[in-house]
């Protein structure tokens, strides 16, 4: 007798989808502080920033030099994951506020959200920007000021950011995506004279008319692809990183912002009141300490303040920082 039943069907065997998950959103745990306290805590102590956060940087030397109180105003121009704003909160309430400011549309909202409390507001503005938030918040100056310039670890972290050579992304370096140029548009476009001058003036590299004549007017579409490039020039991981930073600063029109930034800001502090940039770059300082001089201040950091050998082996992320400080008449 025949079997008239209909054949079972073939059903492949499940793929194995491996035990390391291929997207970024997936792979770092410390993403998950909650879940996997125990990771986070381990890539703490070897000295590293759990992915998706960041350390805050020298916060014991910018509380001391800006030494804030209950009761006055303080802003944070550049707020990032809020590490250094969550110590202000704590030191000019009750009876203060804190003002966050900060150009990045997609980290802001995170950091608002976790720092969201009785006298906390944010404005998604650059530092520059700090005149006309002030006139929002219908305020003639304030006490305390600070302005960390650094990229924050969530930036770098976030391959779909395109600011770092460790894990392949678009290569775009914009701190707001929906403004201006990537980083690959600009290397599509620059001259090599121009390319030259920029990685010089924006990253010191010493071999910026080399670079230049690799890199200028060719097409990148990944940060890979460029940091291979250089490698192939003969030049080393150090020097990915110079022009790495170049083009970040290009792109985001940094030194601009920053001059902008220095020229208003004795204007936006009360009389005694209180200022702190933490840089990290050469290029960076200079204009810093020159503002600082020329500016309408009592006092003024003579010298840079570096941070502790200690917080160097702890977070080596801030081993370039120089912090500057002025109080003003």
């Amino acid at each position: 007798m025949t079997d008239s039943s209909p054949p079972t069907p073939h059903r492949r065997r499940p793929r194995y989808s491996g035990k390391n998950p291929r997207r970024f959103e997936e792979k770092y745990k410390e993403r998950d502080p909650a879940r996997y306290a125990a990771t986070v805590a381990k890539i703490l102590a070897s000295g590293k920033t759990p992915a998706g956060t960041h350390r805050p940087i020298m916060v014991t030397e910018i509380l001391e030099v800006l030494n804030p109180h209950p009761g006055e105003i303080a802003v944070d121009c550049t707020l990032g994951y809020g590490g250094h704003a969550r110590e202000l909160l704590k030191r000019v309430l009750p009876g203060g506020r804190l003002i966050g400011l900060d150009v990045d549309p997609i980290e802001l909202p995170k950091t608002a959200e976790r720092l969201r409390t009785e006298g906390f507001v944010t404005h998604r503005s650059n530092f520059a920007g700090l005149p006309k938030v002030l006139v929002a918040e219908q305020l003639t100056g304030v006490d305390v000021i600070l302005a960390d310039l650094g990229v924050s670890s969530m930036q770098l972290d976030d391959p779909g950011r395109g600011f770092s050579m460790k894990v392949d992304g678009p290569l775009d370096m914009r701190m707001n995506p929906a403004r201006g140029q990537p980083a690959a548009a600009l290397l599509q476009k620059i001259e090599h004279g121009k390319l030259a001058v920029l990685l010089a003036e924006n990253a010191d590299e010493p071999h910026a008319e080399l670079l230049a004549g690799v890199l200028a007017g060719k097409s990148f579409a990944t940060t890979r692809a460029l940091a291979e490039t250089i490698r192939h020039a003969g030049e080393d991981d150090d020097a990915v990183r110079r022009v790495f930073q170049a083009l970040r600063i290009a792109v985001n029109e940094e030194f601009s912002a920053l001059d902008n930034f220095l020229r208003v800001l004795p204007g936006c502090l009360n009389s005694g009141g209180r200022v702190a940039i933490l840089t990290f770059h050469s290029g960076e300082d200079r204009r810093v300490k020159k503002a600082f001089a020329a500016g309408n201040y009592a006092a003024f950091a003579e010298e840079v303040i570096r941070p502790s050998p200690q917080e160097r082996h702890d977070n080596p992320r801030s081993a370039s920082a120089k912090l500057r400080w002025a109080t003003k008449a």
